[in-house]
């Protein structure tokens, strides 16, 4: 709602659900979503993804040998961020705990490729044959906060 500044007052709800306005968002669009891990020494290490929800879950898919999948084996603790371009003042910050599943067949990628660029994974990306063992990434969350 608009301040008498011209500010916008900032709405921010505190739960462990994803709320249904962003649960349908996530469902409709291609967002891309910037996930931040800790590195070994402490910094933060944020990366842009595709994602996916499953109920309260977000699903993303990495490999073991990337630098956000070795943060996430050694240190579980993560956050997701959804900002949405077209209304760059609503958010929905989730953290969580990441749990990490093989995924040999690369079947989330496909479906991940599939549903932002209407190609399988290896079409779009043919350089993926070089990558690293496939795993799921599930963030369970701990906390959204946010206005989405």
């Amino acid at each position: 709602m608009p301040l008498a500044s011209g500010l916008f007052h900032l709405c921010v709800t505190d739960t462990t659900e994803l709320s249904e306005d962003l649960k349908k968002y996530l469902d409709e669009s291609n967002v891309f979503a910037t996930v931040a891990t800790t590195n070994p020494n402490g910094q933060p290490h944020l990366t842009v993804i595709w994602l996916e929800r499953d109920g309260d879950d977000l699903l993303f898919s990495t490999t073991t040998d990337r630098q956000q999948g070795k943060n996430l084996a050694r240190d579980p603790r993560i956050t997701i961020m959804i900002n949405p371009p077209e209304n760059p003042y609503t958010y929905a910050e989730i953290r969580g705990t990441a749990t990490l599943t093989p995924d040999p067949d690369k079947t989330l990628p496909n479906k991940l490729s599939e549903k932002y660029t209407g190609q399988k994974y290896l079409d779009f990306n043919p350089a993926s044959v070089n990558d690293g063992p496939r795993v799921i990434v599930r963030v369970t969350p701990s906390k959204v906060a946010g206005r989405l």
